[in-house]
């Protein structure tokens, strides 16, 4: 069974849920650290100072729950940098004692906890942006990511499951009750602080709005991912993890991790294709194929719907 220790590098702690965030903001000194922070927590950070909790704490990353899907990841220097991180320009983050006494707070353009504050100073953008994309170029693409998933040592947990399969299979035919409903089941499948199944429906929905978005005729590839992206974040904050559901809230608004888009640009020849995929493949453990796995699916189904031709290929080396 996984833990978070095999999505993330360094030595895993995770905060008592019981323990309950401090009622007034914390008093002692704090080392202030300047800090780039995603756009999509640009309502948490510009609101009032609210208290949170520490979810989990890695060597280089912070996770700080402050409910209703919303989670602010602290990341140090060259760590993760998933679309609702934090950059701050330290080696290490280390917290003496996680979750408290004094627990997380945000807002008025700060972070405080574990002794640090965080003051935001500039924004960074998540949502990685295409210009029109050809049919051509998408399947090129997508068929290089193929193969180096192949050659990959690194399979989803949820590998020899019908259900990915099915759900590839549904989008790609433009099923939307079919895929929908296994979208739903998918939800909080799995262990780990990002479950397997919530890692796969980000990349599905990544690839649907964005790629799809950008192809000709990519019209029904963005209705898709408009429902799908409702569907499993409507109850997303009972059925799997705070940090989970609030990923699947960024994947549904098509914002991406550093490592997705670095994988969506070469997709689209902006970048270079193989390094960035091999590099999101030994990202996070098992969570950087069951990505993949989703980038794969989001791009046969954009291909099938958005004009005519044979997505079939594609679509099984998906599964």
């Amino acid at each position: 069974m996984r833990d978070v220790a095999d999505r993330t590098s360094g030595r895993v702690r995770t905060a008592p849920s019981a323990r309950r965030a401090a009622a007034t903001p914390p008093r002692t000194p704090q080392r202030v650290v300047p800090g780039v922070a995603s756009l999509a927590l640009l309502d948490l950070l510009r609101g009032p100072l609210r208290a949170g909790r520490v979810l989990a704490a890695t060597g280089s990353v912070i996770y700080l729950d402050f409910g209703a899907a919303q989670v602010i990841a602290l990341s140090a220097s060259g760590a993760i940098r998933p679309p609702n991180a934090i950059m701050l320009k330290l080696p290490t983050l280390e917290l003496d004692e996680p979750g408290g006494p004094d627990g997380a707070w945000a807002g008025n353009g700060r972070v405080l906890t574990g002794g640090l504050e965080v003051q935001v100073r500039r924004w960074w953008d998540p949502c990685p942006v295409f210009g029109p994309l050809s049919r051509a170029r998408l399947d090129h693409g997508v068929t290089a990511l193929a193969r180096v998933y192949a050659a990959a040592d690194i399979r989803p947990g949820l590998e020899g499951l019908e259900s990915p399969a099915a759900l590839a299979a549904c989008c790609a035919a433009g099923d939307l009750a079919g895929a929908a409903e296994l979208a739903e089941n998918l939800v909080g499948l799995g262990p780990g602080l990002v479950p397997s199944g919530d890692s796969m429906l980000c990349g599905l929905l990544l690839a649907l709005r964005l790629l799809g978005g950008a192809t000709a005729g990519g019209t029904r590839p963005v209705w898709l991912a408009g429902w799908l992206g409702a569907t499993v974040t409507a109850y997303a904050e009972q059925r799997t993890t705070p940090l989970a559901a609030a990923l699947l809230h960024c994947a549904a608004r098509g914002q991406a991790s550093e490592q997705v888009s670095a994988v969506l640009h070469g997709i689209t020849g902006q970048e270079p294709l193989e390094p960035a995929a091999r590099r999101l493949l030994s990202a996070g453990g098992a969570s950087g194929a069951e990505l993949t796995w989703g980038l794969m699916a989001g791009c046969a189904a954009a291909l099938a719907l958005s004009g005519p031709g044979d997505a079939t290929r594609i679509a099984r080396e998906a599964r």
